[in-house]
This record gives structure tokens, sequence and C-alpha cells, in this order.
């Protein structure tokens, strides 16, 4: 049984980490393992643990996000189907302020995303359904949706190229303020 990750920096956006498990296959399916707290929370500054997870289940065509806050880790993945996995640089201070970088992940492709405060996170489905996992570390109460920030999927400003032009959206999502954006710090 594999227990063990290659761990990369993404290379557009500096802080994103990028888990790929050793996944073990035969003939029943396969078997790989998510979260090790000594490997992966050496990520996180020294004071911070990983505190809850949220599972979300998503159609065909839906996306979710781009939302975020600025205390927050979350290590994120698709435990079933496919995604298109979208992190946005929304740290006004960084050198790679609104750019963004996508990984699509599924059973084929299996990744995790280790994603620090500040930076957006959104995705799209694009298998029938897909469960998505997060794994969530801050201090104190955690920022639930009405305390993060959130940012138009479709943004000029960011240009992400979803995998749909008309993808199902939350009222969340459909009518964000184009404001964040230039408050955020």
């Amino acid at each position: 049984m594999s227990i063990d990750f290659q761990v990369i920096e993404s290379n557009l956006i500096k802080g994103v980490w990028i888990f790929t498990p050793s996944i073990s296959n035969d003939l029943r399916g396969n078997i790989w393992t998510s979260f090790i707290k000594e490997e992966v929370e050496k990520f996180l500054p020294n004071d911070l643990f990983f505190m809850h997870d949220k599972f979300a289940t998503s159609k065909n065509n839906v996306l979710r996000g781009i939302h975020g806050d600025t205390k927050t880790w979350k290590l994120v993945t698709s435990v079933y189907g496919e995604i298109q996995q979208v992190v946005v640089d929304l740290r006004k201070s960084s050198a790679t302020y609104l750019q963004w970088q996508d990984f699509i992940i599924n059973e084929n492709s299996q990744s995790l995303i280790l994603i620090p405060p500040g930076i957006g996170n959104g995705y799209y489905v694009n298998s029938k359904e897909a469960v998505y996992h997060y794994k969530n570390a801050y201090k104190g109460d955690y920022l639930d949706a009405n305390e993060q920030f959130s940012v138009n999927w479709n943004d000029d400003r960011i240009g992400v190229k979803w995998l749909s032009d008309s993808p199902i959206l939350s009222d969340r999502d459909k009518f964000i303020k184009n404001d964040v954006i230039e408050n955020n710090s």
C-alpha cells in the first residue's frame, strides 16, 4: 500500500503546493493516502494544524468559487469525479497578484492542492458528478461564506479559462460585486 507523496511548489503562484499521492491499483480499484499529519502540516506555519474537513458533492457543469479568506489554509482535492481546480492569487502584495493556475484532478491524475490564505479557490465539475474535499487549518473561528471574499468566476482582470462558458452557479456566485479585488489586501 502506498502512503507517500511527491510534493512540489507551484511554479506560477508562490505558497501553493501540489501533493501527488502514490496510488496502488489492482483488479478491485485503487487506494491512496490523502493526509499524513507530519508530512503535510510541515508546509503550514508552525502554530497551525488542520481543524476540520468538509465535503461537497456537485453535479456536472457546476462551478463553485472563487472564494477565500485571509487566515485559512486549505488542502483540497476531488475524491470522486473530475474537476478543474483553480487557484487565484488575490494577495495585493504578491508578485503574482491576479495570476491563476488550474489543475485537472481525477482518478488518473490525482493531486491535492495546498492553498494558503489570500488565494482564491474555485472548481468546475467536468464529470457526471464529483465529491470535493476540503481540509482546513486556521486560528480562532472558521470564517464561513458571509465572512469570505469572493471574486466573479469570469472576471476579465483575472481571465481564468474555465472548461465551460455557461456553468451552473449558486446565487452567491452569480451576484458578486466586482469591488472585492480592489478592497482585498
